[in-house]
């Protein structure tokens, strides 16, 4: 398993595809990061769709998928971003972008249920293969439970707080 890297802020690497669940984790991963003094890493994945039949000529679906990652961290962390937030926008499958995302990283933190597959699961084809194959520990966030409310960062060892829409 690939470790951290000895004298480097630990990276805590979120997945985030808008979902109320993805939320919920990018909630709990600027918790923990801010908790460690480490970098948030939120991450969203996009493919290109099987026929571009139907498409608009000027669709670019990495702007798209790079609009919604943003607009979700500024939506859930509003004025009190974590200073150490990173945002990456990769092409692929979800599973294989969140697991080469994840090596070298301190943790990965997932929602339970995405926006795909059916609802009455209880863990979601993406987080179920992560946990099986991460190189990282994994937290799998279930039901609406969000980490304590604390102040904004206040300096390299205070806590993160929470995204405001998820409070």
């Amino acid at each position: 398993m690939n470790q951290p890297t000895p004298g480097t802020a630990p990276r805590i690497v979120v997945g985030v595809d808008g979902s109320p669940s993805s939320e919920r984790a990018l909630a709990w991963g600027g918790y923990l990061a801010s908790a460690m003094g480490g970098v948030l890493e939120a991450v969203t994945a996009w493919q290109s769709p099987p026929s571009w039949t139907g498409v608009a000529d000027n669709w670019d679906p990495a702007t798209e998928a790079g609009a919604m990652l943003s607009g979700r961290c500024t939506e859930g962390f509003g004025d009190a971003q974590p200073r150490n937030l990173r945002l990456t926008v990769r092409e692929g499958a979800a599973v294989a972008v969140l697991l080469t995302t994840s090596v070298g990283a301190r943790m990965l933190v997932l929602g339970s249920r995405g926006h795909g597959g059916f609802a009455g699961l209880l863990l979601g084809s993406v987080s179920a293969a992560c946990a099986e194959h991460a190189p990282c520990p994994t937290l799998i966030i279930h039901g609406d439970g969000l980490p304590p409310a604390v102040a904004p960062d206040a300096g390299p060892n205070s806590r993160a707080a929470v995204p405001e829409g998820t409070r």
